[in-house]
């Protein structure tokens, strides 16, 4: 069966996460991903898991990732007859994708006031640091920078005794990117009730301040500033982390107070809590937290994870287990859940990868192709745009297009 997207032909002139991964979901739906690279070594993301503090390893897991199902085109955006390419490829697509910088679009002539003359269907998605306007609008945007530090989530979640932390790689990319597809396929929506493309826009602090939505708006509402606590201060017992006999950690969230405090104490083997005057309401436990993460954290080290698990569950309380990341590719719900998806890569065989978010009845997703080397599809689109083959040659010799080595670089 054809994903639901066959047919759609989407040209990505774009780098690391943000726009790329956007693409990554509509091709997993059968879209056709064109990605256009520099020459050399193309899309600076395919050096990324070489660089510190990134795991180390054989394998380039981060392009892995992000390049899966897409053609790569190696063209040298300087020379106007590489630019030429590219305004063939837009003429015959539905979707265009940049994260470029506004000032490197304008240099290229790739802004969607240059593009819809080309293509009055064409849905142009743009990702961006710090959005269209304001002082900050050329700036450079990683999402450890514009999602992760200037939204405050970097700030708000440090505890009281201790220094923010850094973000995961990709941790505001990626869901930004769920954002851009959304747009896009507003924009696709749209196009087919009134025949015209249009412009979508994303910026990675939007998105961080959309994930930071709550505290942000209790303090447009001029609510008290957030009071950071330490997890022995913790005011509420049933909204807080602890550690098992076996080391294992988990996280107990139960917002019922009323109910779920009972339940808790029974669960601990604790009933005589549940009326403590020290502890019975809310405030009181408030007033008591240190003492009562005491009593807590002493009965929790007096059984193993497993068992832990099984008193919860059967106490009706919502919990999770928190794992190391190591330990998340044998989890038996992501299996479940079909968040990895098995295929068949050149140089390393069968491998897993992670599935992306979305599932639709009825509608099934390709299994990945393996990501490209650069280039490695140079030849098989310029001829499929026209160009014979001693065009191609000339091109190619001029340094306006590239096509990949032997070997490859996946």
């Amino acid at each position: 069966m054809p994903g639901i997207l066959s047919g759609i032909r989407v040209v990505e002139v774009a780098s690391y996460i943000f726009g790329p991964a956007a693409a990554t979901v509509m091709s997993d739906f059968g879209a056709d991903v064109i990605k256009v690279e520099p020459p050399g070594v193309g899309d600076a993301y395919r050096l990324l898991s070489q660089n510190p503090p990134m795991p180390s390893g054989e394998m380039n897991y981060c392009w892995i990732l992000e390049g899966r199902n897409k053609r790569s085109v190696s063209v040298n955006l300087k020379q106007s007859a590489g630019r030429d390419i590219v305004v063939k490829l837009v003429e015959k697509a539905d979707v265009f994708v940049t994260n470029y910088q506004h000032s490197l679009l304008d240099v290229l002539k790739l802004r969607y006031e240059d593009l819809r003359p080309l293509n009055p269907r064409l849905i142009y998605a743009q990702a961006t640091g710090y959005g269209d306007r304001g002082d900050d609008v050329e700036k450079p945007g990683y999402d450890m920078t514009a999602y992760w530090a200037r939204s405050g989530l970097m700030d708000g979640l440090s505890n009281a005794d201790g220094d923010p932390c850094l973000s995961l790689a990709g941790m505001g990319d990626h869901p930004s990117a769920m954002t851009l597809f959304s747009g896009i396929m507003l924009a696709l929506y749209q196009r087919d009730r009134t025949g015209q493309g249009t412009r979508v826009t994303s910026s990675l602090m939007a998105n961080g301040v959309w994930t930071n939505s709550c505290m942000i708006q209790a303090a447009l509402c001029g609510s008290d500033p957030y009071r950071k606590r330490t997890r022995m201060t913790a005011i509420n017992p049933l909204v807080n982390h602890y550690i098992t006999r076996d080391g294992k950690r988990f996280i107990v969230c139960s917002l019922d107070t009323k109910k779920h405090w009972p339940r808790f104490c029974h669960a601990l083997g604790l009933p005589a809590l549940i009326d403590d005057p020290r502890f019975a309401t809310p405030p009181a436990r408030a007033a008591n937290a240190e003492e009562l993460s005491r009593i807590v954290d002493r009965a929790m080290v007096t059984k193993d994870m497993a068992e832990w698990k099984r008193i919860l569950d059967e106490h009706d309380l919502i919990f999770g287990p928190v794992p190391k990341i190591e330990e998340l590719p044998d989890d038996p719900q992501i299996a479940a859940g079909d968040m990895f998806v098995e295929f068949d890569h050149p140089k390393h065989g069968r491998l897993r990868t992670i599935n992306s978010p979305i599932f639709l009845a009825g509608a099934k997703k390709r299994r990945p192709m393996a990501a490209p080397s650069v280039g490695q599809h140079t030849v098989e689109v310029l001829a499929s745009l026209g160009y014979g083959e001693a065009q191609i040659a000339e091109l190619l010799r001029h340094g306006t297009v590239h096509k990949a080595a032997a070997d490859g670089n996946q």
